[in-house]
């Protein structure tokens, strides 16, 4: 390419020394014939610099005219400029033409060949935690109870303070706390919202809450420092723990089975009193005692309780003439319960091997 360059770059100088008629008619020859062996626009691009680069043949012949006499300037002048011209026309349509063959060739290459077999597409699924919180949002609406959420960054007076766990209580411990500043948190149980809905409304109350939290727990086979909780809440005049009792004994038939049985035990949270965890029976080994029980037949699912006398003060209700029960559960672990799902870590990794099974 450089050696035709300069090849070409002399003949325009040796024009332009002896121009002439003659000498402009080969020069736009051999441009026609630089233009008609070009295959690519790359070699046209080759072509445009030889003739009319800075350094190009017509070029340089059209800037030397200025040492010609005077009479020879206009005639041969306007030849040069009709090369000049004519060649930039002829380069104009050679370039549409190869740009059309270009577009053709990548058409071709893009063109789908309907006779090849198709694809199948990868159709999602139900996350196994949507899944199960689809169930459970289904259960409990037909009691009644209505779906509120809230946000996940909580002050500390929501997520401590207004459900009877005050600064330095020993219950704050057990939580594990991220803090995002003094008065901030990361909600570490979707109870917050609860409290939040009952300062907005009067009884009667009749709520569940899902969502996400994040307590400071080591990732492992059955922790996880973010998880799915569902609380729910009923406040009322005259509820008792025997609605408490009836209304967490139909969901767990509900959901695993109508031949499911259920116990309570006497349990400790700070913003129900009295408290209790509820067990079922063990939906592996149907309450004859297996791995997943410890041989107990039993397995614990929540805690739940009467809403403490303390926490309707602080929203403003009167203990006296109102009272209601409250329950939590995680439902990654209800998930892994009814899918025999052995490690927590599955449900949050996305690993598509296991997702497909749902």
């Amino acid at each position: 390419m450089e050696l035709r360059v300069k090849e070409d770059q002399e003949r325009g100088l040796e024009l332009a020394r002896g121009i002439d008629l003659a000498g402009v008619e080969r020069l736009k020859e051999e441009a026609e014939r630089a233009l008609g062996e070009a295959r690519s626009l790359q070699d046209l691009e080759e072509v445009r610099v030889r003739y009319l680069g800075k350094k190009g043949a017509i070029t340089l012949a059209l800037r030397s005219l200025a040492s010609l006499p005077k009479e020879e300037r206009p005639r041969l002048g306007g030849a040069l400029n009709e090369l000049r011209e004519g060649f930039e026309q002829r380069l104009f349509s050679r370039k549409a033409e190869l740009e059309a063959v270009e577009r053709q060739k990548a058409e071709a290459l893009e063109m789908i060949d309907i006779s090849l077999p198709g694809r199948r597409p990868q159709v999602g699924g139900r996350h196994p935690v949507m899944e199960v919180y689809a169930h459970l949002k289904e259960i409990f609406g037909h009691m009644g109870f209505e779906v509120v959420e809230g946000p996940e960054v909580e002050l500390d007076y929501y997520n401590f303070e207004a459900l009877n766990i005050p600064r330095y209580h020993p219950a704050r411990d057990i939580q594990d706390t991220f803090y995002v500043s003094e008065e901030v948190v990361l909600r570490t149980h979707t109870s917050p919202v609860q409290v939040r809905t009952m300062e907005r409304r009067r009884p009667p109350v009749r709520i569940i809450v899902p969502g996400r939290v994040y307590r400071s727990d080591a990732s492992d086979a059955s922790h996880s420092p973010m998880f799915h909780q569902l609380e729910g809440l009923a406040v009322d005049r005259g509820i008792s723990l025997a609605n408490l009792k009836g209304t967490l004994g139909t969901f767990a038939r509900e959901l695993f089975g109508p031949k499911t049985l259920v116990r309570f035990r006497p349990s400790y949270f700070p913003f129900t009193e009295p408290s209790a965890e509820m067990d079922v029976s063990c939906v592996i080994c149907g309450g004859k005692g297996c791995r997943v029980c410890k041989n107990t037949g039993w397995i614990e699912i929540l805690g739940s309780g009467m809403v403490h006398p303390k926490v309707l003060e602080n929203v403003g209700y009167d203990p006296g003439e109102v009272s209601g029960f409250a329950f939590g559960m995680g439902i990654d672990r209800i998930a892994m319960l009814k899918y025999g799902i052995e490690d927590i870590r599955l449900l949050f990794e996305g690993d598509m091997r296991f997702l497909r099974q749902f």
